[in-house]
């Protein structure tokens, strides 16, 4: 989430939002700075007109999954794809833990059945 307020930070202070100013601004606050994250929401917010994206959002609050949705979308997709990587990174740690978790107790459904 900080890396969306980062780039509407940049983007109300009139600075560029590229990834020298979005690692800047997150390292200044103390947050830990992925750069895969950063490269995908620079790439995602790229062609979009943010000032046009939160006066859509704003006008239609009630209709969320319709207007608000579109006019978001670009800002969620950086986020979806920088969660992405992030998700497969922990599920390939988590494989290999379960993999040392199974040989190491021998409980495995070859244990259970015979």
């Amino acid at each position: 989430m900080e890396y969306v307020y980062t780039a509407l930070l940049l983007n109300e202070s009139s600075k560029e939002i590229n990834q020298e100013n979005v690692t800047a601004v997150l390292e200044s606050a103390g947050a830990d700075v992925e750069e895969s994250r950063v490269k995908a929401l620079v790439a995602a917010l790229e062609d979009v007109d943010i000032e046009e994206a939160i006066d859509t959002a704003a006008a239609a609050p009630a209709a969320g999954a319709a207007g608000g949705a579109a006019a978001a979308g670009a800002t969620e997709e950086a986020e979806e794809a920088a969660d992405e990587e992030e998700d497969e990174a922990e599920e390939e740690a988590a494989d290999e833990e379960d993999d040392d978790d199974d040989d190491a107790s021998g409980e495995g459904l070859g244990e259970l059945f015979g």
